[in-house]
């Protein structure tokens, strides 16, 4: 999953940052309101983290929140509030355009499957992409047709699963699958896959994408799953699925 998390540079947010990429997520990171807004605008997110603790900055969220309704189209946005966040404030929040809203102390584990459950409801009524589930709603999501009997990834144990048979992946193994069942039988640029798959660094040479491209050929094939990973040269690579009778 895409996840675009906006918060400052404090504690609480790089517990919440390290929390989401221990999930096995793709995580851009804003540290404030303004450049979260503007990052919204330039990819594709599948939800939109705010952390607001302090209450100083509630007028400026609920009149910034509208606007990522807008640019994050599809995407899930959740709000985090400080501790003294009273349900007045937390359901004005809700009214202003985030689907769902926190109040700090919270349980990662909550935020986390509700964070799932809204991605469901959207991809069923055609929105947006979620990772950790069936491909066929990731294909769905993106306007392809749906492949009876594809590959899934699960997200918990973060493998990729095709009946009974199943491949354990690194977390860059399992992100570099997400960003490509994200396109299904489309070449996607390399330069996309190192922004999805390695969204906390700056400098990543193509050797490395090839080389965990390689890694993850040979763990599919050694275990069977049907799915192939096509070079496109000069450009990146391309998820093929095969053609299930």
């Amino acid at each position: 999953m895409r996840i675009l998390l906006i918060s400052p540079n404090h504690a609480e947010g790089a517990w919440l940052q390290k929390a989401l990429q221990e999930s096995a997520h793709s995580l851009q990171r804003a540290e404030d309101l303004r450049d979260g807004l503007f990052v919204a605008g330039e990819e594709q997110f599948d939800a939109v983290i705010v952390m607001a603790l302090d209450s100083a900055l509630l007028p400026a969220l609920h009149g910034i929140l509208p606007g990522f309704s807008k640019l994050a189209a599809g995407a899930t946005i959740i709000a985090v509030l400080g501790i003294e966040a009273s349900a007045t404030e937390r359901s004005k929040v809700l009214r202003a355009g985030a689907d769902a809203c926190f109040r700090y102390p919270f349980s990662f584990i909550e935020m986390h499957e509700r964070m799932h459950a809204l991605l469901r409801n959207t991809a069923a009524c055609g929105g947006g992409v979620q990772g950790g589930q069936p491909a066929q709603a990731v294909q769905a999501a993106s306007g392809a047709q749906p492949v009876q009997n594809a590959p899934q990834l699960d997200a918990g144990t973060r493998e990729i699963v095709e009946g009974s048979r199943r491949a354990e992946l690194t977390r860059r193994e399992y992100l570099l699958v997400e960003c490509l069942m994200r396109q299904t039988n489309v070449p996607v640029p390399r330069d996309q896959m190192i922004r999805y798959a390695w969204p906390e660094k700056d400098d990543i040479d193509a050797s490395t994408v090839n080389l965990v491209v390689s890694r993850l050929r040979r763990k599919l094939a050694r275990e069977g799953i049907d799915v192939r990973i096509d070079t496109i040269s000069r450009y990146g690579y391309q998820l093929t699925w095969p053609t299930f009778d």
